[in-house]
């Protein structure tokens, strides 16, 4: 996907960027360049990839093998040369490191590496909104190569880097480990997005990672989550994180800069990680979605899993058997749904749709009553920008990222996390208060627009990338 008026590497200072050091390399008069190799834009992609890409058909099965290998050898002795000469990834500009530290922005190569690319969900959106932006190679665990077309964004070029188990915590180490050793080709820039790409750190500079949140296993849920296993489950998973975190917050460390998806999250990676991060939130291509009337039905869209308190809807919905829920969203990996779902016994008037087409969901948002959501301590929460984005009021509980995104009265209500708050407050509103409140709830959503988002992370990369 060529550079286009939304691509930011096309927006980038054309020209060069010169920095005189103390530590320039000299013997006598005459100064000593260090040249780092690497391949140019557009060479060889492994089979497995997808998305605009250009086909070698004369290149062998072993050589393309090969060619990711050397490639991640030099990144290797590139983090080991630059340790012993004192210098910081982050002064690594381009092919020629320290000749005049003159780099081309023209020539910029980014890569984006998230977990998984199995089912659209927030961070999904974060990453193909990445990789769209900066003309950039997407490296995924579990790529469905139908969900960057299923997202709006086709022309994006992914490369499945592992395929991994669904059953945690296998699926977690799997994914660790692929970040961790997969010889990804040289770029000048790494964008890290996820959970476990950010295994990639120590080895992969310079890098930024957008964190939608610390793993909350380790931190805030930690208890929670265990209570909710029978003793044996509960002892293995206590052991594995005890295992598991510190190698986590090693390879965290290794991160040059953060970037944090809210307030909220900027807060948990200061308490748990005791680092500190400049906040961007998510985006929303704000001019997909659309208003056709307050409906009948409220919409509540997730994913099927512990922190998303599910069964705090239903029991809601329970209480209000004159009002209709459909609650949209698949479920977590390792999450059977309809076992999921069996055990929270919903009453006739909630539904579960699954995941579903954007198309229908775009509909579902123009056409609903409006949103709850009530997931624990949401990081950001893009659902509630998306139903304003269609002009939808937002009933969500008072807490985590909403309290970022919803303004109490004037595009929804903020209450507190119970079923009969909750239930109050959806029985007090009235198709004709809902609807006074569009105009409000479509400003407020464009602050969160893709076009903010992006001119945000531009600046955010040029800073990595410019030397000053």
């Amino acid at each position: 996907m060529g550079p286009d008026p939304s691509s930011v590497s096309a927006r980038l200072p054309r020209g060069s960027v010169r920095r005189t050091r103390r530590d320039r390399l000299a013997v006598g008069p005459e100064e000593r360049h260090v040249h780092l190799d690497r391949p140019r834009h557009g060479g060889r992609r492994p089979s497995h990839a997808v998305g605009n890409r250009r086909t070698h058909e004369h290149d062998g099965h072993r050589e393309i093998r090969r060619v990711p290998v050397r490639q991640g050898l030099r990144q290797r002795i590139r983090s080991t040369l630059l340790d012993r000469l004192g210098l910081h990834a982050v002064d690594v500009l381009s092919r020629t490191l320290l000749s005049g530290f003159t780099a081309s922005a023209a020539a910029m190569r980014v890569a984006v590496l998230h977990d998984h690319l199995r089912f659209i969900g927030g961070g999904e959106r974060v990453a193909l909104t990445l990789a769209a932006a900066f003309d950039a190679d997407l490296y995924v665990t579990d790529l469905d190569p139908t969900l960057p077309e299923r997202a709006g964004m086709p022309k994006v070029r992914v490369t499945e880097i592992a395929r991994v188990p669904q059953t945690p915590p296998m699926r977690q180490d799997r994914q660790a480990r692929a970040f961790r050793e997969y010889p990804i080709p040289d770029h000048d820039v790494y964008l890290l997005s996820g959970n476990w790409a950010v295994f990639a750190a120590p080895r992969l500079r310079p890098n930024t990672w957008y964190c939608h949140t610390p793993v909350r296993v380790f931190y805030d849920l930690h208890d929670s989550f265990l209570s909710s296993l029978d003793r044996v489950r509960r002892w293995a998973a206590q052991r594995w994180i005890e295992r598991r975190r510190p190698e986590y917050e090693a390879a965290a460390a290794a991160v040059q800069t953060i970037v944090a998806n809210s307030r909220n999250v900027e807060a948990r990676i200061e308490r748990f990680l005791h680092r500190k991060a400049s906040v961007v939130h998510p985006p929303v291509d704000t001019s997909r979605y659309r208003f056709d009337r307050v409906g009948d039905t409220w919409l509540a869209v997730g994913r099927l899993s512990h922190e998303k308190r599910v069964g705090l809807l239903v029991e809601t919905f329970r209480r209000l058997p004159r009002e209709r829920l459909i609650v949209v969203g698949g479920a977590q990996m390792g999450i059977d749904a309809d076992r999921f779902i069996r055990r929270l016994a919903p009453p006739p008037n909630v539904e579960f749709l699954g995941e579903i087409a954007e198309p229908q969901l775009l509909d579902l948002y123009a056409t609903c009553r409006g949103l709850v959501a009530v997931s624990v301590d949401e990081d950001f929460g893009l659902t509630p920008v998306e139903a304003m984005s269609s002009g939808k009021a937002v009933i969500a509980v008072n807490d985590g990222g909403y309290k970022e995104t919803v303004i109490d009265g004037t595009t929804g209500w903020l209450v507190p996390p119970d079923s009969a708050s909750l239930a109050l407050a959806i029985r007090d509103t009235d198709p004709a208060r809902l609807a006074a409140m569009r105009e409000a709830c479509g400003a407020r959503a464009r602050s969160f627009d893709r076009s903010v988002f992006v001119a945000r992370m531009q600046e955010l990369v040029e800073r990595v990338l410019v030397l000053r």
